[in-house]
């Protein structure tokens, strides 16, 4: 399977005409009734050989993390960093692999972290000695400090990373880290944050769909690399705010009235809107458990306890494959109703007819 970026890069090479590239795209979006665009594609898989590199590569730094933290925490952590980023030299920058690429950058920066919680607990005794003697048995500045230092040098490492490799999920993966840099801070040193933390995370997730939006309004024929970074920051944003609004509104905390499962589906529906405007469905797919639950309550207000999660199941999964069906010409209503924003907005595509 080629990606829009690989087809770039054939233009670019000069192995293919950039009307060849075109008259391809267009006979794809013909094929697949949609255009390219709609069709958020994102590179995983360029074979089942990804997938076999991806096993063995999961079993050697496993291996190699378990055999480091024989000798200390830390040097499992520094082992890992190390072998994934040497398996990257290779599987990434060479070979050009998918699902290895993102596998060795979690084992990268997985094994940074790890790295630095090892420094940490290894000095566990002299920390608590230090909470107890200097900040009076207050631990939250000392766990606020240590969590922002771990999240800044993972977001460091990513940044390093994405410099070397540029894998798409990269950023995604700095970015949260930065987030978590911002976080520790905050709830670490200033104690009333703490009772506003899903407005934080709320806040947060608001940022991360901003800064996704700068990558896809950068690319808006989602040809390119960025189209895939975008894809991946929209994947990180989306539980931030769906679950920090979902728990803000307490959904979970007790059996919901008609009320709230009516402003749960309006919400939802919201979500809808949004990602039609945006042509991204990662909003949808993390809000989806809270609408299922809600859906269910009515069910079971209206009398169908026993086959209220039938009956919910069968209403959103029909709701779903439908706007699945039917995303363009919706997609095409809604960036219809925003004016000059929809003209900035990933394009509606015109499908070419297919051949008979």
């Amino acid at each position: 399977m080629y990606s829009e970026s690989d087809i770039d890069g054939a233009v670019t090479a000069g192995a293919i005409s950039p009307q060849a590239a075109a008259a391809l795209r267009n006979h794809i979006a013909a094929g697949r009734a949609a255009p390219a665009v709609d069709e958020e594609s994102f590179r995983l898989l360029t074979g089942f050989n990804d997938i076999f590199v991806s096993i063995a590569a999961v079993a050697v730094l496993l291996g190699i993390g378990w055999l480091g933290q024989s000798v200390a925490y830390a040097v499992g952590g520094i082992a890992v960093a190390v072998a994934s980023w040497g398996l990257a030299e290779y599987f990434t920058r060479r070979r050009r692999m998918a699902l290895p690429s993102i596998i060795l950058l979690i084992g990268f920066i997985g094994g940074v972290a790890g790295a630095l919680l090892g420094i940490v607990a290894a000095n566990a005794d002299a920390l608590a000695s230090f909470v107890k003697t200097s900040l009076g048995g207050h631990e939250e500045p000392l766990v606020g400090a240590i969590g922002a230092i771990v999240a800044a040098v993972t977001a460091g490492a990513a940044w390093l990373h994405w410099r070397r490799f540029m894998v798409p999920i990269t950023v995604a993966a700095g970015a949260v880290a930065v987030v978590g840099t911002v976080m520790a801070l905050v709830v670490g040193f200033i104690p009333a944050a703490r009772d506003a933390l899903f407005w934080l995370v709320l806040a947060a997730g608001v940022a991360m769909f901003a800064f996704a939006m700068h990558w896809d309004m950068s690319d808006r024929e989602r040809r390119t690399r960025r189209s895939d970074v975008a894809f991946w920051l929209h994947l990180a944003a989306a539980p931030m705010i769906a679950h920090a609004l979902f728990n803000i509104l307490g959904v979970f905390q007790g059996q919901i009235g008609i009320g709230m499962a009516g402003m749960v589906i309006a919400l939802y529906l919201l979500f809808g809107f949004v990602a039609l405007a945006v042509d991204r469905r990662a909003l949808l797919v993390s809000s989806l458990a809270y609408v299922l639950y809600a859906l269910s309550s009515l069910f079971e207000t209206a009398g169908a306890v026993e086959l209220a999660w039938a009956f919910t199941a069968l209403v959103i999964g029909s709701a779903l494959l439908t706007l699945s069906a039917f995303w363009h010409p919706m997609r095409r209503l809604v960036v219809g109703t925003l004016g000059e924003i929809g003209s900035r907005l990933p394009p509606v595509g015109t499908l070419v007819p297919a051949a008979a």
